[in-house]
């Protein structure tokens, strides 16, 4: 069974940060995994990427705010967020594109989301 828990969305001040987590279960190895948002009435877009071999991608509009990073002993994603503006405000979602422990082909896998609101 595959499960991927987002935590630490909230709601904040222009200027302010967040903290993402994401905690993945189930998954034997990844070629990638991601943080991706959906504003209402926008598509989903990639903000942030990390490959298994440590490179990481990221959207133009979050470069030198935004870092992604993973700790492979707590098999848990982060996307650090700061300097948040109000554009900013969307529901993000964590993605891993890796295998089961208990079968040998690779899917995307998505976690539920998390509400990010920056306003006043």
């Amino acid at each position: 069974q595959v499960q991927l828990v987002e935590s630490g969305g909230g709601s904040v001040q222009p200027g302010g940060s967040l903290r993402l987590s994401c905690v993945v279960s189930g998954i034997s190895s990844f070629n990638a995994m991601g943080w991706y948002r959906q504003a209402p009435g926008k598509e989903r877009e990639l903000v942030a990427k990390i490959t298994s071999d440590g490179r990481t991608n990221y959207a133009d509009f979050v470069k030198g705010r935004f870092t992604i990073s993973r700790d492979s002993a707590a098999n848990t994603l982060y996307l650090q967020m700061n300097s948040l503006k109000a554009e900013d405000t969307a529901v993000y979602y964590c993605n891993v594109n890796g295998r089961p422990s208990f079968y040998s082909l690779t899917y995307d896998y998505w976690g539920p989301g998390t509400q990010v609101t920056v306003s006043s």
